[in-house]
């Protein structure tokens, strides 16, 4: 059964501070929130939705368990009542890790909602400090361990290239997320907004946002520990948007709608050369994938298919087969003559 996620956004509700790369109110779209147009908007969305679907609720954009209660209730209450109408299968919400409670668990367990992502934007203190986190390593630590108690299922949150965060710095984030039993996670590289502290400093040269190629190497490193952890990872990248991209929103950092794509194709590079490591280089490269993976094969833009023609200038053939199953590959280099010299990309 196909999953269907409506989100509800309720930008900076509940968040006790301004951490320097955040503007919500630019990345969700929604500058004002009135909680008496949660249930319109849910009518309205359920009517779009196939009945061969399983939907759920999301409260995405604030730090949901730090409003006011009675509004969290009152906001739980009315999208509780669609499962209760058996229209809605669960609900998910999205808060910080310092505003989790036995307490908090407790209310969320009983509105049915199955899902709590957490930002969990970095392991290391000392880059929660530059970024003004207003939370430690340990918060997030606890936090976790109460949310896999409750027997919910637990997603993070983590980001790329934050001031003073390196790739060491992320690969541990993400080790971490999948030692605390997570099993969704979305990696965010680091986009710089206007009226945000971080574009402050980007301005004037406290902090370099990262390139596309930076981004996507770094968060590829992170999509393979979490993949090999078993974490599910549900996004890479923010939802593209004109809002995202105008010069009155965007002023820096890569914020490209591809980059999902492109970590994808550099994960599957990555692997090919690992298959070929000790292979002899002036050969033929044969690469056979499962049905549907010949654009993270060949890469962006043919980017993968470029880099290996450089390496085996014997030739570079991929193929999509149907009796390699999915998730693997296989990767043979022939040794060739000049004269047998060939490239193909064949569907």
């Amino acid at each position: 059964m196909r999953h269907v996620n409506i989100p509800v956004f309720i930008p900076h509700l509940g968040c006790p501070n301004q951490c320097v790369f955040c503007n919500q109110r630019t990345i969700s779209g929604v500058r004002e929130f009135d909680p008496s147009s949660v249930d319109g908007f849910i009518e309205s969305a359920l009517s779009t939705v196939p009945e061969d679907c399983e939907t759920q609720l999301a409260f995405f954009g604030g730090s949901f368990t730090g409003i006011d209660r009675g509004l969290m209730i009152n906001l739980l209450e009315t999208a509780n009542k669609y499962i209760k109408q058996g229209r809605v299968k669960s609900i998910r919400i999205s808060t910080r890790p310092d505003y989790i409670s036995e307490e908090i668990l407790d209310i969320l367990v009983r509105y049915n909602v199955t899902c709590v992502e957490l930002g969990l934007q970095s392991a290391s203190d000392r880059v929660l400090a530059a970024c003004r986190r207003g939370h430690t390593y340990e918060d997030e630590v606890r936090a976790c361990s109460l949310i896999t108690a409750k027997g919910l299922t637990l997603g993070g949150q983590m980001m790329i290239g934050l001031p003073g965060s390196t790739e060491e710095d992320e690969i541990e984030t993400a080790r971490f997320i999948v030692r605390s039993g997570a099993r969704e996670a979305r990696i965010y590289p680091t986009v710089v907004f206007r009226d945000t502290e971080l574009c402050s400093m980007a301005e004037h040269g406290d902090y370099k946002p990262l390139t596309v190629d930076e981004a996507v190497r770094r968060s590829t490193s992170a999509l393979k520990i979490l993949r090999d952890g078993g974490v599910r990872v549900l996004r890479i990248g923010l939802c593209s948007s004109d809002n995202l991209s105008s010069d009155e929103t965007y002023f820096a950092g890569p914020n490209a709608p591809a980059i999902g794509e492109m970590c994808e194709g550099e994960l599957m590079y990555r692997r090919i050369l690992s298959e070929t490591e000790t292979a002899d280089k002036s050969g033929r490269l044969d690469i056979r994938v499962p049905a549907g993976s010949m654009s993270r094969a060949v890469g962006y833009k043919k980017g993968n298919y470029l880099r290996l023609k450089e390496i085996f200038p014997g030739g570079v053939n991929i193929k999509e087969d149907p009796d390699v199953r999915a998730d693997d590959l296989r990767v043979t280099v022939t040794p060739i003559t000049l004269s047998e010299r060939t490239d193909r990309i064949c569907t």
